[in-house]
């Protein structure tokens, strides 16, 4: 399969997402670029690269944020049996059983556990995950639900919960699991399919 080019665009602020996704049957590798002007604040500029086995288990992550004159970096590496190590091979011990990333500021790594999940109508998972905040790309972790709701041929939706903060979402996601609209903060922009 080529990589397909996925677009978001913001509900109600200034801004664009830009996600290159190539999806092979051992592995899935996402390149996103993130332009906004966030509520509070000066505009952001996040990218993110995702390695992931072909279950979309994150294997890597890398995100670099510019805003004003300040650089982030963070560099997370998965080395199994939901232990984290940081870019420098140390290891995040309070990170330890999560099975997910979610990087607060793109709708694409609710993708992941919907994916990897595979969840059917009526079926229900809770999971932890690393939760990076944006925009100071602090980790922690964090207790989410995803709920199938409904799967049509191509489409499904998906129910996402945060059971830390009461955060509720359904979630319209296409055949391979990519968020279409997340309500309130993106909607989904088509762009014709893959390139090789």
């Amino acid at each position: 399969m080529g990589a397909r080019q996925i677009f978001w665009e913001p509900s109600s602020d200034l801004g664009l997402e830009h996600l290159r996704l190539e999806v092979h049957h051992e592995r899935l590798v996402a390149n996103g670029l993130i332009l906004r002007q966030m509520a509070q604040g000066a505009p952001v500029r996040l990218w993110y690269r995702l390695r992931c086995d072909g279950s979309a288990q994150v294997r890597g992550a890398q995100v670099r944020l510019w805003q004003e004159d300040v650089e982030r970096r963070l560099d997370l590496q998965a080395v199994g049996a939901g232990r984290w190590e940081d870019g420098a091979g140390e290891p995040l011990t309070e990170l330890d059983g999560c099975t997910d990333l979610d990087i607060a500021a793109t709708p694409f790594t609710n993708t992941l556990p919907i994916r990897r999940l595979g969840l059917r109508p009526g079926g229900a998972a809770e999971i932890e995950v690393v939760y990076v905040a944006v925009p100071d790309l602090r980790v922690s972790r964090v207790r989410q639900r995803y709920s199938c709701l409904r799967a049509d041929a191509g489409r499904g939706v998906c129910l996402y919960e945060n059971l830390q903060n009461g955060f509720r979402a359904e979630l319209p996601v296409d055949v391979d699991g990519v968020v279409l609209d997340y309500p309130g903060q993106w909607h989904r922009r088509e762009t014709g399919g893959t390139t090789a």
